[in-house]
């Protein structure tokens, strides 16, 4: 079979680790041309490791929470390939677990710095390249925690990219271009390289993430968390052309739990 990525250039967010990382490999491994993009260095090392393997992939540090990180990051992919044919939105994350009423003003505005800002800057720093090629395909990773317990802000982030996803689907739709995500559950993962909270966690505390894992499980059908690549596969489908006839919508992955 031929492979899906073949002469294709795609960038990837939070390519340093987790459902980023794996997303990467699958990509390379099926021909694709990376622009990897974290802000932590082990994504330099991502990069060289494939590279080693015989793929074509180039790191790119970049802060995305902010606009000039995004632009950057899109501006280095252009230099280097000439042209973007897929993104792939994947940064984003809880970093605190606690009912509402706990969060500081500034967690809130952390929460959601982190989680939807990332994927507007990006969305808005590629469009243009992609109207003027008159084609591409955007899958932003989601989250099905719009719908849960002791993450709020978090939640409202991921409603926003939702709300994104499918707007931006149907204003660029006559520019070929198609807009996706993918809503994951819970995912077993190695341990972060560089964590999200550095803060200390009491008995509250991790109560408080527990009932999170908690409701996680229960709301599977399968009560179970999912796999890196069980993540990957369906972002790397949105994202091919066997998608053609799909934007606009979000696919959960979360073994029947639809958030």
């Amino acid at each position: 079979m031929k492979a899906r990525f073949t002469d294709k250039v795609m960038v990837v967010t939070g390519a340093a680790q987790g459902i980023g990382k794996r997303v990467a490999e699958k990509a390379a491994a099926e021909g694709a041309k990376l622009l990897l993009v974290d802000r932590a260095d082990p994504v330099r090392e991502v990069a060289v490791e494939l590279t080693r393997q015989g793929f074509e992939a180039r790191a790119f540090q970049a802060d995305l929470e902010t606009w000039e990180g995004a632009s950057a990051a899109m501006n280095e992919a252009v230099k280097q390939y000439g042209r973007i044919d897929i993104l792939i939105n994947n940064v984003g994350g809880t970093i605190w677990a606690k009912p509402y009423e706990h969060y500081e003003p500034e967690q809130i505005s952390k929460e959601i710095q982190r989680s939807l800002f990332p994927t507007l800057w990006c969305c808005r720093a590629v469009l243009p390249e992609m109207v003027k090629q008159q084609r591409g395909s955007i899958v932003n990773v989601s989250s099905v925690a719009t719908r849960g317990l002791m993450r709020v802000p978090y939640g409202a982030a991921k409603a926003g990219v939702n709300g994104l996803t499918v707007n931006l689907a149907y204003e660029y739709a006559g520019h070929g271009i198609r807009v996706n995500a993918t809503a994951p559950g819970g995912t077993e993962a190695p341990p972060r390289l560089t964590p999200r909270n550095t803060e200390e966690q009491g008995e509250r505390e991790a109560a408080w993430y527990q009932t999170l894992i908690d409701q996680t499980l229960q709301n599977s059908f399968m009560h179970r968390y999912g796999t890196l690549d069980e993540q990957a596969e369906p972002i790397l489908f949105l994202a091919s052309d066997a998608a053609a006839y799909i934007t606009g919508t979000i696919v959960p992955v979360a073994g029947g739990d639809c958030g």
